[in-house]
């Protein structure tokens, strides 16, 4: 049973109790129905009883005490009373005596109040001490939630993971009061840049402020102006009152728990964001600006920094001088890596910037912003904005200075899905236009070749990328610009890693990583960092790739560069799900679709996993969902590393969902866009999927022409990670062809390379290959074996697709005598792997019979090796493929 005080019941005697009695007379049972009739008479009528009012009380208390008890009389009852915190003083005298008599009978009264509520002279805080002290009740206090807490409470009411800047707002204005949360995130959804509170909650605020005294709320809206949190000194000058009326108006904002001290000092915070949100929402416009001019005067007085200063003089209107510390404070902010503050600053610096500045200052403005709106993943406002400052620059005439920013602007315009052609006509555009020969020209120059040369790389065109980025390099070394080399080295390591030039390319790329960060070259340093491991990730160079990722996502999160943070991300995902790590996958690549909104790239990537991961579970419709919307994404981007990975995914799906003559045409699109530029790393996962889809349509001739095209181009750049692929086909061409022996050996040989590699998809299937080629070579137990192997990671990984043909082998295996045969193990093995298939411990075990944990050990180490295993996981999957009416194994 629930009832509850509600704002303004502690002025009406009983508020609470009469709405219990309520609740009681509608009850069925007859006890209840008689407590509600009870309570309901003595509150209406009193107790017509001589003597003074306390005398009245005290019985009235004690009469509806007894009613209260009556209620557990029959029945266990759980009362719940809400919001004690409005309770007036009758209800709450009723609730304590009755507390001395509950432990007689089965009624437990649960009641919930708000300690932030709970200032001096309310009923509730006298009350709650009394009944803590005399041990009649206990208290459980809820804490608030952290940003973990706030971001899975908010994807529970969302539906969705939210990115961690919208959790990291609603753990700053709530401070982790869940009720806050949740009517912040409502408001927010229809506009997360909003900055209002929401109105359920300024009502709330405003009607606890308006029981402060007049002196109390001038100092709560002279806080309000200053922040969330505010020194007592510039307090003291904003609220222009003397040092005793701001101390009065502080201790009573205290006492009605408004404000709380900082830590250490002498400065005051408001308990949370939103309190001061809504008394600064209920200023008068001509108000504030009066206040902010006051705080702007005494902060500059104060020597406070210039972004709070600039911050206020705009709020004051006082454009001039807002502009000035703006500008100030946003280059400072640049250049300590504060991103995402240097855009809110320099975007201040723009919008008071006077009407009297140059256009070669406002240029270099709108340059500086363009470049930290690059940094935090505000791709298209960077793009408008590079873009405005280039034609700015080319009216004046200073085609150089136009031509420098050329670069970046291509480098946002790839990330919004700008093509190779429109990027590169840009830059070549762009090269033309620079004059003269001198030194700053050269720089220029050297741009915009080092800009050619990653187009072209990220297209995967490396003749033309090298070509470019051996120019641009020369340049560096005659200009001596370390940070430029540094760029260019990162573009031709990654070339020569995807030409096949392992080792040289991956110590370039490493060198440039480490040069960079030494230079303090944010950019260079994460795209380095991005570079080696996505291209490792891609190689199949996964220990490599796992080392760097984690490496750069820390270096990125130190330099917020959040674009090149999100994208790495999303390829340590690709990771997990290559190496068959499903569940940490799918986490990953669902934050950094929540996380990386605005960058294109980090989106196609996580959509490629989580499109992979749908596939191998037998989700093909969410599969291709997914995988389409990214093949459309890449689409705009016309490159083969966006295009291709979704291609194959898409391919892998029709063929496992019964569709292989779509599977041919999707990996015929995958091989002529590989072949266009003699790729082999993109291609490589395409030669099993399209050998395994001929070979479905009973075409053996178009299986063996279509490994030969494939062959041709991966033996080109001879890449190691890729080569496992073609063993791998030629043994299912073997196979098909009836030749055992032959598919056996390379299918032996796929296998190993794929499991050194840790690749799981095709390393499993591989595992399954040979175990079809055992059963056709009439070895019904190696083919259990290696069928029981892979079924037991595809269940690890959560591959439902593999463990489903795991089981149709072990079928195939049991219709040629397999599970009529001696089992390999002993009766007493074969009891203990039983037992341990339920999940039991060598302790239960133990237990169960009546033997040593440490023999039990021993018996689980050589069932492991009897059969093959590596894990108790796989014990079970043997058990459970075994036939029920088996007879138990031999004594042995």
């Amino acid at each position: 049973m629930r009832v509850g005080a509600m704002p303004g019941d502690a002025d009406v005697a009983g508020a609470v109790l009469m709405d219990l009695a309520i609740e009681l007379r509608r009850s069925s049972d007859e006890n209840l129905s008689a407590a509600g009739d009870r309570i309901a008479t003595n509150l209406r009528d009193g107790l017509d009883v001589s003597g003074d009012a306390h005398r009245r009380h005290r019985l009235m208390v004690a009469e509806l005490g007894d009613a209260l008890v009556c209620i557990g009389a029959s029945t266990p009852v759980l009362l719940a009373v809400e919001d004690l915190h409005w309770a007036d003083e009758l209800t709450l005298d009723v609730l304590e005596g009755a507390a001395r008599q509950l432990r007689s009978v089965p009624l437990l009264v649960v009641a919930t109040y708000r300690t932030d509520e709970l200032y001096p002279r309310v009923p509730t805080r006298a009350w709650r001490g009394r009944l803590l002290t005399q041990r009649l009740a206990e208290e459980a206090r809820i804490t608030r939630l952290d940003r973990a807490g706030i971001a899975e409470m908010a994807a529970k009411i969302t539906g969705s993971v939210i990115d961690a800047a919208l959790a990291q707002t609603l753990f700053d204005r709530t401070d982790g009061i869940p009720l806050h949360v949740e009517e912040l995130l409502a408001a927010l959804s229809h506009n997360a840049a909003s900055t209002e509170i929401p109105d359920t909650l300024a009502d709330a605020v405003l009607s606890r402020a308006q029981y402060l005294s007049d002196n109390a709320r001038l100092v709560a809206a002279a806080g309000a102006a200053i922040g969330r949190s505010f020194d007592l000194d510039i307090l003291t000058a904003v609220a222009n009152r003397s040092a005793e009326d701001v101390d009065a108006g502080l201790r009573e904002l205290l006492d009605r728990f408004f404000v709380q001290p900082a830590a250490g000092g002498s400065a005051y915070d408001f308990r949370h964001a939103l309190i001061r949100d809504a008394l600064y929402a209920d200023l008068a416009p001509l108000r504030r600006r009066e206040l902010h001019a006051r705080v702007a005067a005494a902060a500059h007085e104060a020597g406070s920094s210039d972004a709070f200063i600039s911050d206020h003089y705009e709020r004051a209107n006082q454009l001039e001088f807002a502009h000035r510390h703006a500008l100030l404070a946003g280059i400072r902010a640049a250049a300590t890596s504060s991103h995402r503050e240097a855009v809110g600053l320099l975007q201040r610096a723009r919008r008071t910037m006077p009407t009297g500045i140059s256009p070669s200052e406002h240029a270099r403005l709108l340059a500086a912003l363009a470049a930290e709106l690059a940094a935090i993943d505000d791709n298209v406002a960077a793009a408008a904005t590079y873009t405005e400052a280039i034609a700015l620059l080319r009216g004046l005439g200073n085609n150089n200075e136009a031509a420098r920013l050329v670069p970046p602007l291509v480098h946002t315009q790839h990330l919004l899905g700008a093509d190779l052609q429109e990027r590169t006509t840009l830059l070549r555009d762009a090269l033309v236009s620079v004059e003269s020969n001198d030194e700053s020209s050269q720089a220029t120059r050297l741009q915009l070749l080092a800009g050619l040369a990653a187009a072209y790389m990220l297209d995967r065109r490396l003749e033309e990328s090298m070509e470019h980025g051996e120019l641009a390099r020369r340049l560096a070394v005659d200009l001596h610009d370390d940070c430029a080399r540094t760029h260019v080295d990162a573009t031709l390591g990654s070339v020569l890693v995807f030409a096949g030039r392992m080792d040289d390319g991956w110590a370039l790329i490493a060198r440039a990583a480490r040069e960079a960060s030494a230079l303090h070259a944010e950019e260079t340093a994460a795209r380095s960092y991005r570079m080696i491991a996505s291209s490792a990730s891609v190689l199949v160079e996964y220990e490599r790739a796992v080392r760097w990722l984690r490496e750069g996502i820390e270096y990125a999160e130190r330099a917020e560069r959040f674009n090149d943070r999100h994208y790495m991300s999303a390829h340590l995902a690709h990771v997990q799900w290559a190496t068959g790590d499903w569940g940490g996958a799918t986490e990953r690549a669902e934050h950094a679709l929540a996380d990386g909104r605005g960058g294109i790239t980090t989106r196609i990537t996580a959509l490629h996993v989580l499109g992979y991961i749908a596939v191998g579970r037998g989700e093909f419709a969410a599969a291709d969902a997914r995988l389409g919307e990214a093949l459309e994404l890449a689409t705009q981007m016309r490159e083969l590393q966006r295009v291709s990975p979704a291609l194959w995914g898409l391919a892998e799906s029709a063929l496992r969902n019964g569709r292989p003559v779509d599977a041919i045409a999707r990996c015929e699109s995958g091989y002529a866009a590989s072949a266009a530029v003699g790729d082999a790393a993109y291609l490589f996962p395409y030669v099993v999927t399209g050998t395994r889809a001929h070979l479905s349509v009973d075409n053996p001739t178009g299986a063996r022409d279509w490994l030969r095209r494939c062959e041709q181009l991966l033996r080109l750049r001879n890449i190691p990670g890729t080569m496992p692929a073609l063993p791998h086909a030629e043994g299912l061409l073997h196979l098909a062809e009836g030749q055992t022996g032959k598919a056996r050996a390379a299918l032996e040989s796929a296998s190993a390379s794929w499991t050194e590699r840790q690749r799981f998809w095709e390393g499993t299937q591989a595992l399954l290959d040979l175990a079809r080629c055992a059963v056709r070579s009439r070895r019904p137990a190696e083919a259990a074996r290696l069928a029981l192997q892979a079924r037991g990671e595809g269940l690890t990984a959560g591959a439902t697709v593999l463990v489903d043909i795991a089981e149709s082998i072990l079928a195939a295996a049991s219709t040629h005598g397999l599970l009529s045969v001696s089992s390999p193990l002993t009766a007493r093995e074969y009891e203990i792997a039983k037992l341990v298939a339920t999940g039991s411990t060598n302790r239960e075990i133990a237990a169960t019979l009546f033997i040593a944990p440490k023999t039990v050990a021993a018996h689980v180490e050589h069932i492991l090796t009897k059969l093959s295993a590596a894990r108790r996981t796989e014990i079970a999957s043997w058990v459970a493929a075994r036939k029920p009416a088996l007879a138990l194994p031999p004594a042995g």
